[in-house]
């Protein structure tokens, strides 16, 4: 291994290459419950060549490799499972292009998001991409690959979705494009009309491949943006309102909270969504014809419009919006975890009981949040529990709380967003058997040495 490390030296320079124990033990772990595993290196590779060799190095000695953004995840898909060598994206943080008429910018691997908000905002004010409820470090090459959400995903889907182009380091160390950048110079296409290859990447969490730069499609920015909460205490009525919303076209995002605390909220579902537009008269017109679709509930007295205070109108802006993580200040020791499968709308009313059943249940603190996916197509479901990291036991009813989530997620239809590799097995186990066989000639064919990310989406 010493052998190993000096090779890695001589590729990234020795300031960008280290096995101390401290530094290690960072690497090991993610904010999550998973448990920790020591990589043996760490590197901070600066281009895409580098990353070559280190791929390279990692096929001929046979020692695993973890790509790593910001390691945010919380569900251990960036720990180190069996060792080898992290490579972390973070000195890779360029904007490469920003094509303004076109829409998209081309960016480096370990770019992050508040990068790409600030300077779109400083030098393209017009124009935004969708951003994730998550710490501005995460980057928007891991959000991609996890499937990830962001504050347009009700209008257009997963961030996923809004690749236009990839550049990746295979397991053979070569480089591929992705899209059009396959064939030209310009990234407006992951797929078509070209056959769609960026599927064998996007949701692979690092396990067959490295994304070194990515091109993500780039959305008009209104000057005005506003919210509106919509309440009932009936949960049956909750999957009928986002659709009345959802089908009139006009909302940007909707998202639904339900938590005990503080009581104002207890025993009611908040359907929040968020208009935009450039003029008083299109954000009035927008509301109009939201609040036109709602007016039933209000009739029926099953709903009604919750006055924002403007307080709290500027926490309910903020992107991202940081007011989930807070739940991990509910109880003393500053934890939480979520399990956010995705799942028909419909299952809302079933979920949200759920959720209750088990803070019951463990004796937990919970909070359910929910993003609608496109047009009311799917949503997300984040059962979240609140605990103490001090506190043994409460971790471990927490662990068994998210492990009932995960049984009922799949009996009632659900697939599991960003797994851990214990949910990665069970999807595995329940999926068609020629899906599964695929997955496993995929992974074989381009990682037969298995030293990308091992433990991820491993097929038997």
């Amino acid at each position: 291994m010493s052998d190993i490390g000096h090779t890695l030296a001589t590729i990234v320079g020795e300031n960008y290459v280290s096995d101390k124990k401290e530094e290690a033990y960072f690497y090991a772990r993610d904010p999550g419950l998973m448990p920790d595993h020591k990589p043996d290196y760490v590197v901070l590779p600066k281009t895409a060549g580098e990353i070559q060799k280190i791929v390279k190095l990692a096929n001929k000695e046979k020692i695993a490799i973890v790509p790593m953004g910001a390691g945010l995840g919380l569900t251990g898909l960036v720990i180190p499972l069996k060792g080898g060598i992290v490579i972390d994206m973070k000195r890779m943080n360029k904007i490469i292009e920003v094509n303004e008429t076109a829409r998209y910018a081309i960016v480096e691997g370990g770019a992050s998001q508040g990068f790409l908000k600030a300077y779109l905002e400083k030098n393209y004010p017009r124009l935004r991409h969708s951003l994730p409820d998550a710490p501005p470090a995460a980057t928007i090459a891991a959000n991609v690959m996890i499937h990830g959400q962001g504050r347009l995903a009700q209008q257009y889907g997963f961030n996923s979705d809004m690749v236009s182009g990839l550049e990746v380091v295979l397991p053979s160390g070569e480089i591929g494009h992705i899209g059009s950048s396959s064939m030209s110079s310009d990234w407006f296409s992951k797929g078509a009309p070209l056959p769609d290859l960026s599927g064998l990447f996007l949701g692979w969490f690092g396990a067959t491949g490295i994304i070194t730069k990515l091109a993500l499609r780039l959305y008009p920015k209104k000057k005005m943006r506003d919210v509106d909460i919509f309440i009932t205490d009936n949960e049956n009525l909750v999957p009928d309102m986002v659709f009345e919303i959802t089908h009139t076209e006009m909302a940007e995002d909707v998202l639904i909270f339900t938590q005990p605390l503080p009581m104002m909220f207890k025993d009611n579902h908040h359907v929040s969504y968020y208009i935009t537009g450039d003029t008083d008269e299109e954000i009035e017109f927008k509301r109009k014809m939201i609040w036109k679709a709602l007016e039933r509930f209000i009739k029926s007295k099953d709903g009604g419009f919750m006055s924002v205070p403007p307080l709290m109108k500027p926490t309910l802006l903020e992107m991202p919006q940081r007011s989930a993580a807070r739940l991990a200040d509910v109880k003393k020791g500053g934890g939480f975890e979520y399990s956010g499968p995705i799942i028909m709308v419909e299952k809302y009313p079933e979920c949200s009981r759920k959720l209750v059943e088990l803070s019951d249940k463990y004796d937990l603190a919970y909070s359910g949040m929910v993003r609608i996916i496109g047009r009311g197509h799917s949503m997300m479901f984040g059962f979240a529990f609140t605990f103490n990291r001090a506190d043994p036991d409460m971790m471990e009813r927490t662990r068994k709380a998210l492990k009932e989530v995960s049984d009922y997620v799949l009996e009632i239809g659900g697939v599991f967003w960003k797994p851990t590799v214990n949910e990665q097995r069970m999807a595995l186990e329940r999926m068609d058997p020629n899906t599964r066989n695929l997955m496993k000639m995929i992974k074989n064919n381009l990682d037969p040495n298995g030293i990308m990310n091992p433990g991820n989406w491993e097929v038997n």
